[in-house]
């Protein structure tokens, strides 16, 4: 059985890197506050998203009574 050859020269993402970063300099309870907010920023995009798709499937609607 051989092991699976380990890259000691791995090079961290950029996004890894700022990760553990804001782990040293933020306490959990910022890092939550932070997520909370992005999550609330992706649902708000996904919401006006859903209302522009709504707008136009009324004007259709509208155009097909008229």
């Amino acid at each position: 059985m051989h092991a699976a050859p380990v890259r000691a020269n791995a090079i961290p993402t950029v996004a890894t890197a700022l990760r553990a970063v804001e782990s040293l300099l933020l306490s959990s309870g910022q890092r939550t506050a932070r997520q909370n907010a992005w999550t609330a920023v992706l649902e708000d995009r996904r919401r006006a998203k859903d209302r522009v798709e709504a707008e136009h499937v009324l004007r259709a609607v509208a155009d097909l009574r008229s």
